[in-house]
């Protein structure tokens, strides 16, 4: 009994740590739409970028990076000959598997010279007069694609984005057939996972990527088969006890077994814990997987883990044949690995106590054995923090590529067949802010192709449509989406209906149940929209940070600091709402309403100076100094303004940290897919 009442709290604790299953369902949704949307077929893209490993299962775990799996759309690879059917030759570059002198999990990619990508051929070696992509080439050629100055780490190329976001990029191909050594897991699948789980992952294949096994015979040359994909459904299809049995031993790993050690004597990674639990539960060693046995599941798979430790043998999920264990867990490594085991295994349960993590929620029953304990998830996280986390993930994976007005047509296309599918709320309120930024996009491409070029009447009829699709895009996004309607009117001279539209936001944005980020006043804004739609609630009562795409031009006077922000590498330029809505009204009032001009730089000037944080994010403090500076010089006061553009917050960018947009992946590694 004790142990169950201790397993309730730890899982409510890891329910606050890793999520509950609604904000699992969430981040996994969010994604999924983006995706769906990113990669249709319908836009003809040379290339697939997806996020994998434990982001894409819906953690959020402090410290982890970000991992992204990349391959090209024109070449596919089978395991024999007859498979050649099933494509075209003119679209598709096949290249086909050799195993044979491979150990199991691991192939040899042979290409056929007549139909090679001359990328990809520069890859190659030759072996018994035929031609072998070599996955060591591979790896080098593509390893500083994504962002310069990469480096290898594994079959990945690795490195920073904006000096603090860890990412693996692995560029691999891709096959639509299962592999044939990989056919016993499917008689393995009686009670887990459920048939349409295994149906669905057979029918999407496996992919291929550039590392070999450090004891195989052409360990420079071999790629090892990838079930990343299928991982990632598996875990989906975990209950969240199961899942968050994985969290829990992604966590014992990080925080107890591997603590103190060096890089290079971090024997185990959480690949194995995954396996771990895959094992456990396809096995049906715990018949019911629920709170209350939350430790026992963990108990489990840190004993089946060990046993593999002692045994020197760690079964791929997919290829049992293959030991994961093989290459580095073995001789001196291995025993030593095995004594730090079991010594935590010696202490039983109680080595969960060095978990700084979970270390509370266990002497909390310990000292207070009648305390009551409530595992229902809509008890442990309001619905306002929810809403805090929804809107934050959308924000964060609104990553629209969009290069041309054609371009723009098929997202937009694409939107709409998306739209007929059977969709989560989740997904239509990410969608509907997808949508809002291509109609944003769109507006700004019309206006820029023909403002020089085009005649009068094409400038009309233009300026009428890219007007509607601004103002249609506020009706979809955040509360601060109107700004953009306020920059086209300002951009085409019409002053006053740009103030009109600053005055609606202004209101808008004062409003006392407003979300901003992590700032808003709960009560009120349960009050005010508690209980609605999230479509709603987006529109009507929650703000982000304005986002300027640097490819486009918006208003001249920001040109310059798009151009400052390209050429330190960054895509987008990010500006706080209340700071922009000064700066414009700044602008506007400047042709029709001198006193307004002088007020509202007063105002901007207050929030630059005085903000603690609130309405200016710490991280774009220098940016909305720039803007003041810029304000001030525009209105004739150059002291003022001197002294606002030397005035730099400590180490602070101008630009908010984001995750690696997908399309930064495309841009680099569009030159792969060449024909």
């Amino acid at each position: 009994m004790a142990v169950q009442r201790i397993s309730e709290s730890v899982y409510v604790g890891m329910c606050l740590k890793v999520g509950t299953q609604q904000q699992v369902t969430y981040r996994r949704d969010i994604r999924d739409i983006v995706e769906m949307l990113v990669n249709n077929e319908m836009l003809d893209d040379p290339v697939t970028v997806i996020l994998s490993g434990s982001q894409r299962e819906g953690f959020r775990l402090s410290g982890s990076d970000r991992d992204y799996m990349c391959w090209p759309n024109n070449q596919r690879v089978i395991w024999d000959f007859s498979q050649c059917q099933f494509y075209n030759t003119q679209e598709h570059a096949l290249i086909l598997c050799h195993s044979s002198e491979s150990p199991p999990g691991f192939t040899l990619l042979w290409l056929p010279l007549e139909i090679a990508n001359s990328r990809v051929k520069s890859a190659c070696v030759r072996m018994n007069g035929m031609l072998y992509i070599s996955s060591s080439k591979y790896r080098e050629m593509t390893c500083s694609l994504v962002i310069p100055g990469s480096s290898p780490h594994g079959p990945c190329s690795s490195g920073l984005y904006n000096g603090e976001l860890e990412y693996d990029a692995a560029h691999c191909f891709v096959s639509d057939f299962w592999p044939p050594s990989a056919s016993s897991w499917i008689d393995r699948c009686h009670s887990w996972p459920p048939p349409h789980v295994v149906n669905d992952i057979i029918r999407n294949g496996c992919h291929f990527v550039a590392i070999g096994h450090k004891l195989g015979n052409h360990t420079d040359n071999e790629w090892r088969i990838s079930f990343s994909q299928a991982e990632y459904k598996l875990v989906c299809s975990m209950n969240h006890t199961q899942f968050l049995t994985y969290g829990l031993l992604k966590l014992f790993l990080k925080e107890i077994i591997n603590e103190g050690l060096r890089d290079e004597d971090k024997l185990l990674c959480s690949y194995h814990m995954k396996t771990t639990v895959f094992w456990a539960i396809q096995q049906n060693v715990l018949p019911r997987w629920c709170p209350q046995n939350l430790l026992v599941g963990f108990w489990v798979c840190f004993k089946l883990l060990l046993k593999w430790v002692y045994e020197g043998v760690c079964p791929n999920f997919f290829i049992p044949e293959n030991n994961m264990f093989l290459s580095n867990i073995y001789g001196e490594a291995q025993k030593t690995l095995f004594t730090r085991l079991y010594r935590l295994y010696e202490n039983g349960l109680a080595l969960l106590l060095h978990s700084p993590s979970i270390r509370s929620y266990i002497i909390n029953v310990l000292c207070n054995p009648r305390l009551t304990i409530c595992t229902d998830e809509h008890t442990l996280i309001s619905e306002v923090e929810v809403d805090e986390d929804i809107f934050s993930e959308i924000n964060e994976n609104d990553s629209i590529s969009i290069l041309d007005l054609h371009l723009c047509e098929k997202y937009l296309h694409t939107v709409e067949q998306l739209l007929g599918l059977p969709l989560t709320q989740y997904h239509i309120v990410t969608l509907q802010k997808l949508t809002a930024t291509i109609l944003q996009r769109t507006a700004c491409i019309l206006h820029s192709m023909y403002t020089n070029t085009g005649s009068n009447k094409q400038l009309y009829i233009v300026d009428k449509v890219a007007c509607r699709l601004v103002k249609l895009s506020a009706k979809f996004g955040f509360v601060a989406d109107m700004l953009y309607i306020a920059m086209y009117y300002y951009k085409k001279f019409r002053y006053r209906d740009a103030l009109s539209v600053i005055d609606i936001t202004k209101v808008k944005l004062a409003q006392p149940y407003l979300m901003y980020e992590s700032h808003v006043d709960r009560e009120r804004y349960t009050e005010a929209v508690g209980g609605q739609s999230l479509s709603t609630k987006m529109r009507q009562a929650v703000a982000q940070n304005i986002e300027l795409d640097n490819k486009m031009l918006y208003i001249d006077e920001l040109k310059p600091e798009q151009q400052s922000s390209k050429q330190n590498s960054w895509t987008e330029l990010y500006i706080p709402p209340l700071v922009l809505l000064y700066m414009l009204e700044v602008l506007c009032s400047r042709h029709v309403d001198t006193l307004r001009a002088q007020r509202a730089l007063d105002d901007l000037q207050v929030l630059v100076h005085h903000d603690q944080g609130q309405l200016v994010p710490v991280e774009l403090r220098d940016i909305s100094w720039e803007i003041l500076g810029i304000c001030q010089q525009i209105s004739g006061n150059l002291q003022a303004a001197l002294y606002s553009y030397q005035h730099h917050s400590d180490k602070i960018h101008s630009i908010e940290y984001k995750p690696l947009p997908d399309r930064e992946f495309k841009i680099y590694i569009y030159e792969l897919a060449d024909n």
